[in-house]
């Protein structure tokens, strides 16, 4: 138990509305506007790399790619809401199935966000004619900034905070008690979002072999969500799960495993 004058050392979070402006009936959230601001960054990098010269000669154009964001957004939403639900709140969808359409209540989860947009790719791929890998290759580098902006958005809002700490930069977020906690929501944005997004940017400058690049991805991402869920708040009703591992870290698993997996194939010319 710290004492009151070392909790009054601690940085406390602002509590910041969550709602920036009210438009009639419409609100404007920290959260969408992370969300739009994430799909703006996809439109801008998406149209640079239809300018490189090995994205041409794959044959990825600017109104191809318009095409594929639209639909890959679509993905996102869809599949982040149905992930977040059968993930972390089954038993509650059992006791009420129109919660899945509940949106106002919130709840995104990018497993399930990953899910709807490869998805989304596997339709597109088969459309044009090209390789699913090929398609998510392209798509793998503008996904990490919009990530990354999701978190500073939870932490925006005072949400998934981290567990209980003593480190000097350890925030007290009221909402979860007069403990200091890890900022765990900045560790995912400067992993998940930054640093995997310069790897992924300096990585796929030059031609890789077809899946390397959404393999790196996949271990990247799998690999820092991961390690952060070590200083991440388990979810109140899930807790800690088998072999004293997150909901988190198992869905993580599969994506270090076929991440890796892809490279390898990618790298010794195999069909993956």
């Amino acid at each position: 138990m710290q004492s009151e004058s070392a909790l009054n050392s601690y940085m406390v979070h602002p509590n910041i509305d969550p709602i920036i402006v009210s438009l009639g009936p419409l609100d404007l959230r920290w959260y969408g506007l992370m969300y739009l601001l994430g799909f703006l960054f996809a439109w801008w990098w998406g149209n640079r790399q239809c300018d490189m010269p090995h994205y041409k000669q794959a044959g990825w154009t600017r109104d191809r790619f318009s095409d594929l964001l639209f639909w890959g957004f679509i993905g996102v939403v869809i599949g982040g809401r149905v992930g977040y639900v059968v993930f972390y709140q089954f038993d509650y969808l059992l006791q009420n199935p129109l919660y899945l359409f509940d949106i106002t209540s919130g709840g995104m989860s990018f497993h399930g966000g990953l899910l709807g947009v490869i998805t989304v790719l596997l339709i597109f791929a088969r459309k044009m004619q090209m390789k699913l890998l090929q398609v998510g290759d392209f798509i793998a580098p503008l996904v990490p900034v919009g990530l990354g902006l999701g978190r500073i958005g939870n932490f925006i809002n005072g949400e998934l905070w981290g567990r209980v700490t003593d480190v000097p930069w350890a925030i007290i977020y009221p909402a979860a008690g007069p403990e200091p906690r890890h900022p765990s929501q900045l560790y995912q944005a400067g992993l998940e979002g930054l640093l995997l997004f310069v790897i992924l940017a300096l990585y796929s400058r030059k031609p890789r072999p077809t899946g390397a690049i959404s393999g790196l991805f996949l271990l990247g991402y799998g690999l820092a969500r991961f390690i952060v869920e070590f200083f991440r708040q388990p979810d109140a009703h899930l807790g800690l799960l088998s072999m004293g591992m997150s909901m988190g870290q198992w869905l993580s698993l599969p994506m270090v495993m076929i991440g890796a997996a892809l490279i390898i194939m990618a790298y010794k010319g195999r069909k993956a």
